[in-house]
């Protein structure tokens, strides 16, 4: 496909604890695997996080190893756990006529009926779903239209999730996707005395866990 990201990269010959010293100068070990033997890779750490962040680990990409060009997916990531700094990536080869498995999150669109009474809302039991098809027609996403809680005792299962053509979803049919949660406010009332003692408490738990979040994620 003509859009595909490409990621360059080398061959390495540095491994084991020697590849922090690549790290330091802003080079990220890697391997290619799949189709033949694992090829050992380093990939300039600015390009690579850029074009990680269009392909993710659901989209194909064309890797440039010195010219040999190879079909891959990202199927390991590793970050540091504080930084999160790309360490290294595994990339698997893939075969454009055979099928593969993967993850496919679910997004959510359309507006619930039940939803619109403000009595609860319409919240999602999982998030992502596993798929199976040809390299060609993966996909990183599938919509659930939670229109179709149309009141409170309605549900929505994996059955009920419309696949593209040439995808095939795996995960159980029977396993809940969305489902309506009314709310208590009654039941909300009633302990409102017990939580203003502990909201206080609560707060500050919370502030300071989201802090150490934010400063991960940068």
């Amino acid at each position: 496909m003509s859009d595909r990201i490409t990621i360059v990269a080398e061959p390495r010959t540095v491994t084991g604890k020697k590849v922090n010293k690549l790290r330091r100068e802003g080079i990220v070990p890697g391997v290619v695997y799949g189709q033949s033997e694992p090829v050992n890779i380093q990939m300039p750490i600015k390009e690579l996080r850029r074009a990680l962040r269009v392909t993710g680990m659901n989209h194909l990409a064309t890797l440039d190893v010195d010219g040999k060009e190879y079909t891959v997916l990202a199927r390991e990531i590793q970050q540091h756990l504080t930084r999160r700094e790309v360490l290294h990536v595994d990339f698997m080869e893939v075969d454009m006529a055979a099928t593969i498995t993967s993850e496919a999150d679910l997004i959510t669109t359309g507006v619930s009926a039940a939803e619109e009474t403000g009595e609860g809302m319409v919240n999602l039991a999982i998030y992502s779903v596993e798929i199976e098809c040809l390299p060609d027609a993966l996909i990183s996403e599938l919509v659930v239209d939670i229109s179709r809680i149309e009141n409170f005792h309605d549900t929505i299962h994996v059955s009920d999730l419309a696949a593209p053509e040439g995808v095939t979803i795996l995960t159980d049919p029977d396993v809940l996707v969305a489902s309506f949660a009314m709310s208590r406010p009654e039941e909300e009332e009633e302990e409102e005395g017990e939580e203003e003692e502990m909201e206080y408490i609560d707060a500050e738990s919370v502030e300071v866990i989201s802090r150490a979040r934010e400063e991960e994620i940068e």
